[in-house]
């Protein structure tokens, strides 16, 4: 069946989308005009074109016109009044289905794919392909494809219900009519194109997320660790694990930053390793200073950016004592320095029976945060070494070594015990000693000193950091960063009193006059002892003589003199590796005749090697629960106290 103008019915369907419902119509009207223009008897009529052609530029809208630039011609009004063209039920099934894909095109993002959206395309009714190629553009093809449900329901002998195959190939021939005309290649064999149809304003941005937050919630990072992402990326260049961002994006799945951020939120804090990483890298023996290396310059940049740690060092001696101070808080966590510090290096002389209570003791003073590394005695010699936990990894093996400077006696009271480890690439020595008591006895002492360094037989298994600049005569050369501590004997040589004088003189912090009368520092001014050691500033009153439980000096018949007994001395093979910051003593501790004297430092830490005697994290686990359960026990107990002080505080008013 064919219209008035020649087309077939089929035809209407391609061109809906420039024509509304009365188009044919308003066409229809246009040519009745024109025609009756031409029997007035007008010579100015356009020459008329051949049928197809002709047909098809009188069905052009008034846009395509004004793109061709021909002159518009104005048609009368129309005769009769239109009448609404009444749709068939192929164009209302059309519309339907029309409808319904806009709506899923619509809730699609067309720059993503994914295996969602790619399910939801499956689902909706998309066309076959044909056998043969149609001339006309992907656009128009679309819409012929697409412009009726029936298409979609092609027959096995290759034509479709209600004669959509000629439908199909008569739309074809107009659409390549168009495109020669809109081109001017509809005749010289080129290929055919539309305009392509661009909607009225941009559309909204639409993101994709089918991130749960729900499902998040035990994975979420903490607020103090908002940063790690960027953080990690400044600092180690990468961020990713094995199954990054960017691989997630190159397989084109479907993805969302929440999933990926809680995937690396498992590491907490700590840098995510590579797989690579993994293999090559051991606890035990490594590569020498390689990428991964645990005791290599990454690792230790991790923990010190800027390679100095903070260590304690402190001498005390207990005058065998029983009774142990109530509390140790003044003396290991002093309240000058805001934070403590990374290691806590304790030597006792003349030290309690019961040392493994001291131990217990120490190890609640510092709490969880530090475990006993190693401990130990050379009879009544003490010596602990706390290091925080975080840190135990990065030790190697702990080597002690004894020396006794009195034969005679069965206990030993005077001698010296020596503690040595690596910690990365920087080997430590810390030597507690006791020697010969006597105001005038500095050459006994000093003999003591010479016997210990050349007795002293350390390191034994662990290697020398620089055996270059190392000597079998003395032990404090083999040894990065040396420290000497205790009960050195050396007096004032003045009376006592003019030493009471100078300090009623100056009762705070000017000892300076007191100084000058120090052994000492006489002996090594003239290097007789502690040969290439410093020591840092005194400005606190000597710690030695007092009476137990008093702030005031010898009061017995004896009269000893006021001394600097309790020293802390330093020395490193590198210049300015460590830097004193506090030397003071404890002066509230008074259970002994002696004041704790202690010092912080800043020591430098140089990368090392994973082929060293490692310690493996081994620490007295037992001194651990027993210290941690005390202080718990400790806390429970004060605030009973301050909830029955509280309580019993409350009075009635009759």
């Amino acid at each position: 069946m064919s219209t008035p103008n020649g087309f077939p019915q089929h035809s209407r369907v391609c061109l809906t989308r420039s024509m509304e419902g009365g188009a044919v119509q308003d066409l229809q009207a246009k040519k009745a005009g024109k025609a009756a223009k031409k029997e007035a008897g007008g010579d100015g009529a356009p020459p008329k074109i051949s049928t197809p052609i002709s047909e098809t530029l009188k069905l052009l809208p008034e846009e395509l016109k004004a793109n061709m630039k021909i002159k518009s011609i104005t048609p009368r009004p129309p005769r009769k009044p239109r009448l609404e063209r009444a749709a068939s039920l192929d164009e209302k099934s059309w519309r339907k289905w029309r409808r319904f894909r806009t709506s899923q095109e619509s809730l699609t993002d067309p720059n993503e794919t994914s295996s969602s959206n790619g399910s939801l395309q499956e689902a909706s009714p998309s066309p076959p392909s044909r056998g043969r190629a149609s001339p006309c553009t992907p656009c128009c093809q679309q819409d012929s494809l697409h412009s009726s449900p029936d298409a979609l329901e092609a027959g096995p002998g290759g034509k479709s219900r209600g004669g959509a195959s000629d439908l199909g190939k008569r739309a074809s021939e107009i659409s390549s009519a168009f495109g020669g005309l809109l081109w001017g290649k509809g005749f010289a064999g080129g290929k055919p194109r539309l305009s392509q149809i661009m909607p009225a304003r941009p559309l909204p941005p639409m993101e994709l997320n089918v991130a749960s937050s729900s499902l998040r919630t035990a994975n979420r990072i903490d607020a103090d660790c908002l940063d790690y992402r960027h953080y990690s990326q400044h600092k180690f260049g990468r961020v990713s694990s094995s199954l990054s961002d960017s691989r997630l994006q190159g397989n084109g799945s479907l993805y969302d930053n929440c999933s990926t951020d809680s995937m690396k939120s498992t590491f907490s804090v700590l840098t995510p390793i590579r797989a690579k990483d993994v293999r090559s890298r051991s606890y035990l023996e490594g590569s020498l200073l390689a990428s991964g290396a645990l005791m290599g310059a990454e690792e230790l940049s991790r923990y010190f950016p800027n390679r100095n740690m903070g260590i304690f060092v402190a001498t005390w001696n207990m005058q065998g004592q029983k009774e142990l101070p109530a509390n140790l808080d003044d003396f290991l966590l002093p309240t000058d320095p805001d934070f403590a510090q990374d290691m806590y290096v304790i030597g006792v002389q003349e030290g309690c029976p019961d040392r493994r209570e001291w131990e217990i003791r120490l190890q609640e003073t510092l709490g969880p945060h530090y475990v006993l590394l190693h401990s130990a005695a050379h009879g009544v010699l003490y010596m602990s070494v706390f290091i925080r936990r975080d840190l135990i990894w990065f030790c190697s093996e702990v080597e002690y070594a004894t020396v006794t400077t009195r034969i005679v006696s069965q206990i030993k009271t005077k001698g010296a015990l020596g503690i040595s480890f690596t910690f990365f690439g920087t080997s430590f020595l810390f030597i507690t000693s006791h020697f010969t008591s006597g105001d005038s006895k500095v050459n006994e002492r000093k003999l003591d000193y010479n016997k210990t360094i050349q007795a002293l037989t350390l390191p034994k298994n662990v290697p020398d950091t620089n055996p270059y600049r190392s000597s079998a005569s003395d032990v404090t050369t083999r040894f990065d960063e040396v420290f000497w501590f205790g009960d050195f004997n050396f007096r004032l040589n003045k009376d006592r009193e003019t030493v009471d004088s100078i300090l009623n003189q100056n009762p705070d912090t000017d000892v300076s006059k007191l100084l000058v009368y120090d052994q000492l520092t006489s002996e090594m001014s003239r290097g007789s002892i502690f040969k290439g050691f410093q020591e840092a500033d005194i400005h606190f009153r000597p710690s030695y003589k007092f009476d137990i439980g008093k702030d005031s000096y010898d009061t017995t018949s004896k009269q000893r003199t006021p001394s600097y007994t309790d020293r802390v001395v330093f020395r490193s093979r590198y210049k300015d590796d460590i830097q004193a910051v506090k030397y003071s003593s404890c002066p509230v501790i008074k259970t002994s005749d002696h004041r704790p004297v202690f010092a912080l430092f800043r020591v430098k830490v140089r990368p090392g090697r994973d082929n060293i005697p490692l310690a493996a994290g081994l620490f007295d686990r037992d001194l651990y629960l027993i210290g941690i359960r005390r202080r718990a026990t400790r806390e429970l107990l004060k605030r009973r106290e301050q909830k029955d002080q509280r309580s019993s505080s409350i009075c009635s008013i009759s």
